[in-house]
């Protein structure tokens, strides 16, 4: 193998070796399998070796395969990363963020005016979308992610708490029993949310109402739509929902119970992505725009008289989705 492989074989090569299949790794690159195993045998024909060995419908890296595999995903990367660095000036200023959409809707979105007048010649991307971004394969910057802070592989940084508190439409209060509201109350959850009734129930040291009457919602937004519309209580987060308690659409049930309080919202992004500067200028404004958060939210909780117990989702959180 004397001569340097054809780069632009490469990254063909690399997605087969990866994924075991012409027709799969053509489905992942856009192209035909035709497409692919063109490159590949153009590559093989330049290096003067065989890459693959054919076994049923699967293709299996030979020796020589398996030592060009090694080097290819990280070259390719390498590659990626110099390409940004020439581009540094041309892309000082574009920001690819992605976040889970809940929080870009009820959260992000109506701060990001703010960071457009701080940085009103910046080119920014926001993709709101439910699965975590895959770096080595797609343009992100920046993703943030609900869950414990545990992603393998990843910087994270804590962005946003959740305050989690059960909220209802006043009207829908007003029907409820004084002395228990939840007895006879229709409940909403949200299925990837960590914190869930059942959870808050234990906690509490109730027992566990959430089998009766419950309404299981897959997003936040909608949980909390159904509780603005006097459907049920929903235990929500002011993360979500701290303008609605601003407002009064939305007041607390049960304020003898504390609000549960723990880091839910991270930045993510391969470590070596911290060094850029769109990366780092976004970090530092979403960090001061979650301090000023966290002060509302301490104002709106001492306005209706309610404290607030830290848990460590990691270890005190059973139920661990994705948001």
């Amino acid at each position: 193998m004397a001569r340097a492989p054809n780069l632009n074989a490469l990254p063909y090569f690399e997605a087969v070796a990866r994924r075991g299949s012409l027709s799969r790794a053509a489905e992942e690159l856009a192209v035909s399998p035709s497409a692919v195993s063109q490159q590949i045998k153009l590559l093989e024909q330049q290096l003067g070796v065989r890459l693959f060995r054919r076994s049923g419908r699967a293709l299996n890296l030979t020796l020589e395969g398996e030592l060009l595999a090694q080097t290819a995903g990280t070259a390719l990367r390498m590659l990626t990363d110099a390409q940004a660095n020439l581009g540094q000036t041309r892309t000082a200023r574009r920001l690819n963020l992605r976040v889970s959409p809940s929080f870009g809707v009820r959260w992000l979105g109506p701060r990001l005016s703010e960071f457009l007048t701080q940085h009103p010649d910046w080119d920014l991307r926001v993709d709101a979308a439910p699965d975590p971004t895959d770096f080595d394969r797609e343009i992100m910057d920046l993703d943030v992610r609900y869950g414990t802070g545990q992603w393998s592989g990843l910087y994270s940084q804590p962005l946003v708490a959740d305050h989690v508190l059960p909220l209802a439409s006043p009207d829908y209060l007003a029907g409820l029993r004084r002395d228990d509201p939840l007895a006879g109350a229709r409940l909403i959850d949200s299925a990837r949310a960590l914190c869930q009734w059942d959870y808050w129930f234990w906690h509490n040291g109730i027992a566990s109402r959430a089998n009766k009457k419950t309404i299981l919602m897959d997003r936040s937004s909608m949980a909390l739509q159904l509780a603005l519309d006097g459907a049920g209580v929903v235990l929500e987060s002011l993360a979500l929902a701290s303008a609605e308690l601003a407002s009064g659409d939305l007041v607390p049930v049960t304020p003898a119970h504390p609000v549960l309080r723990f880091p839910a919202y991270w930045a993510l992004c391969p470590a070596r992505f911290v060094k850029r500067r769109p990366v780092r200028l976004f970090l530092d404004w979403a960090k001061d725009q979650a301090a000023l958060h966290e002060a509302e939210v301490a104002r709106l909780l001492d306005l209706h008289g309610l404290c607030v117990s830290d848990i460590d989702p990691e270890t005190q959180l059973y139920r661990r989705p994705d948001h």
